[in-house]
């Protein structure tokens, strides 16, 4: 009979279930994150054959579903079978839907599922930088792209979420939910609707493939994680994805900061990948981009609701000209060394305040939460300090360059005909300005432009 170490109430429960199911001692029973729907949770099972470390994920939904609708016995039917199919994944040793269960593990949830720990880092600036995984950089690329050439020959039944949905309708009408005119979006998806690569797919797609959902080790490629996104789509989907700027994480290679669009491809085609083109992967980047701008918007949308309070989600708004920028970049038309500087600082009254000046007070704020509140935290607490200091410096630079910024959006916005973003996005979607789309780009990206100098001002230096 297994034993059990004693544990407090709360996990008792848990640990008994673990213990049950894999016939062996449980220790060291920790939770290591936790979102809105889904726990991880470590531990080390004592058997007879010797220790082994697990992780458990559970959904915390009372549905037991994941935002796409899954369970997670689907998912972990279809990383069993990316793991007999070769893809690097952790093994998984039980879950929610297996058959011959034992009668405690409805402790564990509804949906759940039980994998091997895998030893590696996922922290994606320390692979790209640190010395210990120089080697694993110069492989990592082409291991991801025989893992992805892998995932995509799996048969389409394994997919947990067989829904295949046009990708540009997808973020169209999610842009819509949110009720917020951006013109540079607009501009990004009418140019992918008219410029669609041949279909490839469907076919099995990972749907979140990218540094920080890789678990690397010393040689490279150690295990891919995170499935729960995965569905039926076109293989470009993947590829490009990979590719998006904000998940280069500083890295100057295209692909996964690491690799360029040449090697990712080719490496793709001979471990046997789906026929894809150098302009294909261009596009799919380029809707990755679109999509994790649209992405944003929705995170900071949950903040704004009220749904979630946090300043991390609500920074992440901010971050939507970041992608803007980058699809624009990617857009055929006027280059980057073709645009106006961003607007300049310019003074803000003051009077009939006293000094210090708001900028001032914000500085001394920024300075505080930088100086004293970070030094004094650690974990999460801490990194919402520096997400807040940032925050209050991006309202000091609003409170510099806002009235400059303001106007000249108002002249852009005159100069193409229209009175606010609004009606500009409208025209954008209905195809009214398609042979005026040089004129309107150079346009809206100038107030992309604004809108970094406020709110990342080093952002095209990185």
């Amino acid at each position: 009979m297994p034993t059990l170490q004693t544990m407090a109430d709360d996990t008792a429960p848990l640990t008994a279930a673990l213990a049950a199911l894999m016939q062996g001692e449980v220790t060291g029973l920790a939770r290591l994150t936790g979102g809105a729907s889904r726990e991880t949770w470590s531990a080390t099972v004592r058997t007879a054959s010797g220790d082994r470390r697990v992780i458990l994920q559970r959904t915390s939904t009372p549905s037991g579903m994941s935002s796409q609708g899954v369970d997670m016995a689907g998912e972990a039917a279809l990383v069993r079978a990316a793991h007999a199919a070769g893809v690097p994944t952790a093994e998984v040793l039980a879950a929610s839907g297996d058959p011959d269960l034992p009668a405690d593990a409805g402790a564990l949830g509804t949906s759940w599922a039980l994998c091997d720990h895998v030893d590696g880092e996922t922290i994606a600036r320390r692979i790209l930088r640190d010395d210990r995984y120089a080697t694993a950089r110069t492989r990592v690329v082409d291991q991801a792209a025989d893992a992805l050439a892998r995932i995509h020959r799996l048969p389409t039944e394994t997919a947990p979420q067989q829904t295949i949905t046009d990708p540009v309708a997808r973020f169209r009408s999610a842009l819509d939910l949110f009720g917020e005119p951006h013109a540079a979006l607009e501009l990004g998806l009418r140019w992918l609707d008219q410029h669609r690569p041949g279909e490839v797919g469907p076919c099995v797609v990972h749907g979140d493939f990218r540094l920080g959902n890789w678990i690397v080790d010393d040689d490279g490629l150690a295990a891919v994680v995170d499935w729960e996104l995965a569905h039926l789509g076109d293989p470009g989907e993947d590829l490009g994805w990979m590719c998006v700027r904000a998940w280069r994480f500083g890295g100057a290679g295209a692909a996964a900061g690491l690799g360029s669009h040449e090697q990712l491809l080719d490496s793709y085609l001979a471990a046997g990948g789906l026929p894809l083109t150098l302009d294909d992967l261009r596009w799919w980047e380029a809707y990755g981009t679109l999509a994790w701008g649209v992405m944003c918007i929705a995170q900071a949308s949950r903040h704004r609701s009220g749904y979630v309070r946090s300043v991390e989600l609500a920074a992440i708004g901010r971050r939507v000209c970041e992608n803007e920028h980058d699809l624009l970049a990617l857009l055929p038309g006027p280059a980057l060394t073709d645009l106006p500087a961003p607007a300049a600082t310019v003074g803000h009254p003051e009077a009939p305040h006293d000094v210090p000046s708001a900028v001032e007070l914000l500085d001394a704020v920024a300075g505080f939460l930088r100086d004293d509140v970070m030094g004094a935290t650690s974990g999460r607490v801490q990194f919402h300090t520096r997400v807040a200091a940032n925050v209050v410096d991006q309202v000091r630079r609003q409170i510099e360059m806002g009235s400059s910024q303001a106007a000249a959006h108002r002249d852009r916005l005159a100069a193409l005909g229209f009175a606010d973003d609004g009606a500009l996005a409208a025209a954008i979607r209905a195809g009214e300005l398609d042979d005026r789309f040089d004129e309107v780009k150079a346009a809206v990206w100038a107030s992309v432009r604004d809108k970094l100098a406020v709110a990342h001002p080093d952002y095209e230096r990185i």
